[in-house]
């Protein structure tokens, strides 16, 4: 499978409908819906997000190696598990389409965990932790901006802008955010690393095949 140009996922499939969610968008929206619930109502948050959210320190001392994919599940409120699935349904449905579902899966993961894996490193000591799918989901909207550069998306709901513009902001946006000292809950190293890992999957054409090759 090639990520940018060709899949085996989707050749052969008539046009799916705009509202239709393939099995792998759908399953990582319902355990990211599963766990935010449980998460909630447990009145254990504070000791999920330390267990299962990415914390710095505890993954570069503790070796709690889990943690970098755990993260990715866990949310700290309403309008943040909503933003984030609500782009994993718009954009990543078109994306499962073209590439098929494991390998839409095995993207998803590599830049989710891989942004966990940079975060660490460039925040070794801090204790406070990072829970989100956000780096996964800024790797799929560079994706989408390779895939499909100039499709519209409406700002606000009012001001049509080609993807690639509005992934270019969020990437100038992350990088500048990412470099301010200012305290933030938003984790915006997490949201560059996923993107740059994007980036680099979507720019040299990696796939899956290849690392098999390299491994196998």
């Amino acid at each position: 499978m090639r990520y940018q140009y060709t899949s085996s996922g989707y050749k052969g499939r008539l046009k799916p409908p705009s509202f239709s969610v393939p099995s792998g968008v759908k399953l990582l929206l319902i355990v990211n819906v599963i766990i935010f619930i449980i998460t909630e109502l447990s009145g254990q948050k504070n000791n999920f997000f330390h267990l299962f959210g990415l914390v710095p320190r505890l993954v570069g001392f503790q070796l709690k190696i889990w943690q970098l994919f755990t993260y990715l599940f866990l949310h700290g409120g309403i309008f943040h598990i909503f933003f984030n699935m609500f782009v994993l349904w718009m954009f990543g449905k078109d994306l499962e389409y073209k590439w098929g579902k494991k390998d839409f899966l095995i993207f998803y993961f590599v830049c989710g965990i891989g942004a966990g894996i940079i975060t660490v490193l460039f925040g070794i000591n801090s204790i406070i932790p990072i829970v989100g799918a956000s780096g996964a989901i800024y790797g799929l909207l560079v994706a989408y901006g390779f895939s499909y550069p100039n499709r519209l998306v409406y700002l606000y709901g009012l001001f049509p802008l080609k993807v690639k513009h509005m992934v270019l902001g969020l990437g100038i946006i992350a990088f500048f955010a990412s470099m301010s000292a200012s305290q933030s809950n938003v984790s915006h190293i997490t949201h560059l690393s996923g993107m740059m890992i994007g980036l680099i999957i979507m720019y040299f054409n990696l796939s899956w095949s290849e690392f098999k090759i390299l491994y196998f």
